[in-house]
């Protein structure tokens, strides 16, 4: 009740605006007053009634009993003629008449929001608790409707007696009220740039005197006029006069655009010791010179707070130190910067996997983040230290250094690996998900992998150095980074590589991904993928075990284990090879509150040639369950293989966040 209370006055006091403007030339107009059920709920001034305490009540028509006449005998008891009287407490239900051709669809959920008799239906009530919610929603009607332009609204109630009392709220709206004059002074100063900000504004005469129009047309001004380049613009209330006797109103705005600016310097106030003004000039989408634009103060203040060393933000405009420009003044209060998180996860083929790190999000400002991780699993251990600098001389530019320490034992091969790799990227991310993003990179590696002879199935182990320079090119058409409902995805790998195992050799690792979605009903999605991919320059045995394609498992195809389909040594263990062919159809399918459910189809093939083979496919189905949390989708997928080969598992399960593509 207490929220419901609270918006009801937020309204009211909005409405206040217009409703409270001209109320000296209504003050003379009186209405009559009827009994206090079925008076009208109007907070204009009303003519003070005498009070007579000898005076008889006023009838409550069918809310109780006749008041029984003492001077009559024999006295009877009185009995309710029920359901004609209400004695005790009933549920009831109510009803609303008179504002079928007049109410808009914003004014039907405001009452539901805030009504009285709606948030108590189903609950009994007396005769007293019906009367005081019925004089309640009357005046909430009466204010929403003079809050639509209807301002001679007047609201009777009256109770319809029946086994369920119905609550009848008898409307009429009256006439519409008009502007008849729309004056904003002043706006003709911001010169060529006056006709946009009366075109924000928006009201004119002829349109109807209502709250929600004079509020977003005064907000639309606001905003406008400082995306126009005017940051010290002053925009006054609105001033309203109604003349009831003419149902119109006059509606007077004073503006003082104060000159247009162009983007000075950026100066810290406050937290230099988190960012300096370079480094969050390099986020800032503006540079000096530029047309001042308040969005892009906004926009700067949602980057900021995104970056997580920032608790709050202060962005003030200020008079530039060269004329004709605007000065931008940031102040920030810093955030903690320490981070300790911790994963557990299992999946069918992978084995369990715990995973800790420990972060300082700013060891080297500005955004200079150290990462220490740590891998323990069944089939993975590692360790690794990784550098991080965010926002790069640039907006979502990333730089990164990562060295990784690693034991990772699969079906088809074990290796023990040093790894050394850099790389530059643009990023997306849930806040400013991008259409373009790249990455480019370097990358050392030295591996000492174990697999089998292929002739003999013979253990062997071989040592191999290898350099490559991995790039990342993609689009992202999609409407959600982790739930798209719609668009689509494309991206292309290309890693050129050198190893030395014996001799140096080269070769290219090259492989595109694409996805796409679409909503085929309410809370059903379709989505789709494929995946292609080849080795060119080198036959597959002279290849690393670790550099080969695999394909299986939860983000390839599920059902069967991770990397468990292409072709096999004589331990009937996966070997790799040189292409790749994927491919999955899912619909997703919201069920009830934050679950859904998913059933799905994969398939896939690795080969031994240079070119994807979409022959001999293996398939796999199955049925996932979705719940949907703030920050993305959890999913947990469980999968069979359709034409599985000798040593295949029945069931696999899968677990992780985001969903599958």
């Amino acid at each position: 009740m207490s929220l419901s209370v609270g918006r009801r006055r937020a309204y009211r006091a909005a409405a206040g605006i217009l409703w409270c403007v001209g109320c000296g030339a209504a003050a003379a107009q009186t209405r009559p007053s009827a009994s206090p059920i079925a008076s009208p709920a109007d907070p204009g001034p009303q003519t003070p009634l005498p009070l007579d305490p000898q005076s008889p009540m006023a009838p409550l028509p069918g809310l109780g009993v006749d008041w029984p006449d003492l001077s009559k005998a024999p006295q009877e008891p009185v009995v309710a003629d029920t359901p004609t009287a209400m004695t005790g407490e009933t549920r009831y239900s109510y009803r609303i008449d008179g504002i079928d051709s007049v109410a808009s669809t914003l004014l039907r959920d405001r009452f539901a929001q805030l009504s009285t008799l709606k948030s108590n239906d189903g609950q009994p009530a007396n005769a007293a608790q019906l009367d005081r919610r019925a004089r309640e929603d009357a005046t909430l009607l009466t204010t929403l409707l003079r809050g639509e332009g209807y301002y001679d609204a007047r609201v009777g109630t009256r109770v319809e007696p029946a086994a369920r009392p119905l609550v009848v709220l008898d409307a009429d709206p009256g006439t519409l009220y008009t502007f008849g004059g729309v004056t904003v002074a002043g706006v003709d100063a911001a010169g060529e740039k006056a006709p946009a900000l009366r075109k924000a504004f928006g009201l004119d005469p002829g349109d109807a005197v209502n709250v929600d129009a004079v509020l977003a047309a005064e907000t639309s001004l606001r905003t406008t006029i400082g995306d126009r380049g005017f940051p010290f613009a002053i925009v006054g209330d609105p001033q309203i006069v109604v003349d009831r006797a003419a149902h119109t109103a006059t509606l007077d705005l004073t503006v003082v655009p104060g000159g247009a600016r162009r983007f000075g310097a950026i100066t810290m106030t406050s937290g230099s010791a988190i960012f300096d003004a370079d480094h969050v000039q390099d986020i800032a989408r503006f540079v000096p010179g530029q047309p001042f634009d308040a969005s892009a103060l906004a926009d700067l203040r949602r980057a900021l707070v995104q970056t997580s060393l920032v608790s709050s933000v202060k962005i003030t405009p200020v008079e530039g130190k060269e004329p004709g420009t605007v000065d931008i003044a940031v102040g920030l209060e810093p955030a903690p910067k320490h981070t300790i998180a911790g994963e557990l996860g299992y999946g069918t083929g992978e084995g369990a996997r715990a995973a800790l790190s420990w972060t300082n999000r700013n060891l080297l400002p500005p955004e200079g983040a150290l990462t220490l991780a740590g891998v323990l699993g069944t089939q993975e251990q590692s360790a690794s230290a990784t550098f991080r600098r965010n926002n790069f001389n640039g907006r979502d530019r990333i730089l990164t250094f990562q060295t990784v320490a690693s034991n990772v034992k699969r079906n088809a091969y074990q290796a023990r690996t040093v790894s050394l790799s850099g790389s530059l990227e643009r990023q997306t991310n849930i806040f400013f998900q991008k259409k373009w993003t790249w990455s480019l990179g370097a990358e050392l590696v030295a591996s000492d992998e174990r697999d089998v002879i292929l002739d003999t199935g013979a253990p062997r182990r071989r040592t191999y150095f290898i350099g490559a320079l991995p790039s990342v090119l993609s689009y992202d058409g999609s409407n959600d980074l982790l739930d798209p409902t719609r668009g689509f995805r494309l991206s292309g790998r290309l890693s050129p590589e050198i190893s030395l195992e014996g001799k140096a050799f080269g070769y290219a690792r090259m492989q595109v991904d694409a996805s796409a979605y679409k909503s085929v009903a309410k809370g059903t999605v379709l989505a789709a993928r494929i995946r292609l991919g080849t080795i060119a320059g080198a036959p597959r045995d002279a290849i690393a075990p670790s550099r080969r394609f695999y394909a299986g498992g939860g983000a390839s195809v599920r059902g069967y284990g991770y990397q468990d389909i292409g072709p096999r040594d004589p331990n009937n263990d996966p070997v790799g090879g040189r292409s790749l062919a994927e491919f999955s159809v899912e619909a997703r399918v919201k069920t009830f509150g934050n679950f859904g459910v998913v059933p799905f189809f994969d398939g896939g093939n690795i080969s031994t040639g240079l070119l994807p083979s979409f022959g001999a496919l293996r398939y796999g189905a199955g049925l996932g369950v979705r719940y949907y949390s703030n920050f993305g989708p959890i999913r947990i997928d469980v999968g069979t293989p359709v034409n599985p080969a000798p040593g295949d598992p029945r069931v696999a399960v899968y677990v992780s966040l985001g969903q599958a593509f």
